[in-house]
């Protein structure tokens, strides 16, 4: 715990500290746990690396001075090849004996071309490995190495086919980032991607104007609260930014889930063929978890042994970086360099929250015996089904006054577990609470929670949040789960009601004695997921809304019920 813990103060130290990392590099080497440096390392800078379409990306590269062939780790970034925090590992990974290749991706900062998300990353990604391996200093292996758009990038590279590719290791990511504006629209999410974007890159400012906007926290989440209820969302980019982001109305113009703009960039479907060693790092309150573990799944539905990290980790937490960049030096180590002793016994490494600790396992997710906690009356959680006679509860919706969201898997610092009593509060949110425990109560696991609902609309949304209520009356989010109900949706019971299955995120948690176990039900997390206005109409048209009367039934013929998965 105290390496943790000395790891996220050093995340955020910032860009300064960042700087400073590479004047001691035994110092790091100790304190991040990893191999002894090997090389000096030299640098070259502003490669123009051109692409089949005659587009040239701004590309550098870091080896070992001593010169020779090695394998080659390849970073492709939207943020910035030239970041601080960024160039700290490149420096780390050059010296343990690798080419680094670190390269804006089209349309971002000094790589010619227009930036359109997703679109060229994977045809770039090909042109650029093939051009690695040409090169004197190649030993014709390349592995690839990066989070969230940069572990995306390395799907996109992996579904050519390109055989020169051995090794990835995606981290905080998924194989599809589509922002498809229905479905659960992550609001907050897209808005700050938006923003961050800008902030890293606007001509019209300066340098020092551009950095100010990234690193004022405050001012981020000013800016990025003038659009949480702004309608319709269509135009939500002009209301924070002052003027059209042309990937936003692109994104807008394709806003079907079906639409073939959205297919050419997910790789889902290519994940079970990739036959390249791969490990996943994810996060539990990361905005991808689904997503990657998703992913996982299928490669090992596939027949393929891939590995796999679950740290405690949100999605901008600094210590993701430093804490699993001796494990991906250890993973490039054993896969490019045939030290097959550096890999843990274990395929599978959970952090388990609550208690702090991590635990191995062969496989995700580990043996599990679900264990129900059905809805009472007088918001009671208990082991038992319900009586015939237990009256249902009731709340009203109003999207104008949206139900908020606290913590949870955001793009901000306000992701992760926060207090939720001031939440519960609320009239348009429904508590159930277990007795205190008596032992612990350990789950690891995808969580379903089943619920018998009417609502007064067709289409409206249900949301479901585990927490954990501490000794002192503090209720910690870990979890949450969201449907939306629309004609079709859900299983219609004889007497007008619907039995829906949200599936919760999944999680590796501890409840302790004297804790108890909370699920909350609500029908709005804003601007997690963007209100639904209840009029049936696109989503991101809309500008009339309609409350939304909701009933939730827990009697003998609606068990509604919370599973959970004990180790």
């Amino acid at each position: 715990m105290k390496k943790r813990t000395t790891l996220t103060l050093l995340g955020a130290m910032g860009a300064a500290g960042a700087a400073a990392y590479t004047l001691h590099p035994y110092l790091w080497q100790r304190l991040l746990g990893l191999s002894p440096v090997q090389n000096r390392v030299r640098k070259q800078s502003h490669i123009r690396l051109m692409m089949p379409d005659g587009v040239s990306l701004a590309t550098d590269v870091y080896q070992p001075a001593a010169g020779g062939r090695y394998p080659t780790i390849l970073i492709r970034t939207p943020y910035g090849r030239s970041s601080p925090l960024f160039t700290f590992s490149l420096q780390r990974l050059a010296e343990r004996g690798y080419n680094v290749i670190s390269q804006d991706c089209r349309g971002r900062f000094d790589s010619e071309g227009d930036f359109e998300p997703y679109v060229h990353e994977a045809e770039d990604g090909r042109a650029t490995i093939e051009w690695i391996v040409k090169q004197p200093w190649s030993d014709r292996q390349v592995g690839m190495w990066g989070q969230s758009y940069l572990g995306f990038v390395q799907w996109a590279a992996a579904s050519t086919g390109t055989p020169y590719l051995k090794a990835i290791v995606p981290r905080i990511t998924m194989a599809y980032l589509g922002y498809i504006p229905e479905e659960g629209y992550k609001l907050d999410r897209t808005l700050r991607w938006s923003y961050l974007l800008d902030a890293m890159q606007n001509e019209n400012r300066s340098r020092w104007q551009n950095l100010r906007r990234l690193l004022n926290l405050q001012m981020q989440d000013e800016t990025v609260a003038k659009g949480y209820h702004h309608l319709p969302l269509s135009t939500v980019d002009e209301a924070i930014l002052g003027q059209p982001v042309p990937f936003y109305r692109n994104w807008m113009a394709h806003a079907d889930r079906s639409d073939p703009y959205w297919q050419k960039a997910d790789y889902r479907p290519q994940v079970k063929e990739v036959r390249i060693p791969t490990h996943h790092i994810a996060g539990w309150h990361d905005i991808f978890l689904s997503g990657q573990l998703a992913d996982y799944e299928a490669m090992r539905v596939a027949g393929q042994t891939p590995y796999l990290t679950v740290g405690p980790w949100t999605h901008i937490d600094f210590a993701v970086q430093w804490e699993t960049l001796r494990q991906s030096l250890d993973w490039f180590d054993a896969q490019l360099k045939g030290q097959l002793e550096k890999l843990r016994p274990h395929p599978v490494r959970l952090y388990v929250m609550g208690v702090d600790e991590w635990r191995d396992f062969d496989s995700w997710p580990p043996p599990a015996q679900p264990r129900p906690y059905y809805l009472e009356a007088n918001g009671r959680l208990t082991a038992t089904i319900p009586s015939a006679d237990s009256p249902p509860d009731h709340y009203t919706y109003n999207p104008a006054d949206p139900t908020p969201s606290v913590g949870g898997a955001l793009l901000s610092r306000h992701a992760g577990s926060g207090d939720n009593r001031e939440l519960e509060a609320r009239p348009d949110l429904l508590t159930y609470t277990s007795a205190p425990l008596t032992e612990p109560l350990a789950i690891i696991g995808p969580i379903r929670l089943t619920l018998y609902v009417q609502s007064s609309l067709a289409y409206t949304d249900f949301v479901g949040r585990l927490c954990d209520v501490q000794p002192d009356g503090r209720s910690l989010n870990i979890c949450d789960g969201f449907f939306r109900i629309e004609p079709g949706q859900g299983t219609p019971m004889a007497d007008g009601s619907l039995c829906i299955e949200l599936p919760l995120a999944p999680t590796a948690y501890q409840f302790q004695p004297g804790h108890r176990v909370r699920l909350q039900v609500a029908s709005g997390a804003h601007p997690h997921i963007a209100r639904n206005l209840g009029t049936g109409e696109l989503l991101i048209q809309g500008t009339e809304m309609v409350p939304a009367d909701q009933t939730i039934f827990h009697d003998t013929s609606h068990p509604s019920c919370l599973s959970l998965p004990v180790v």
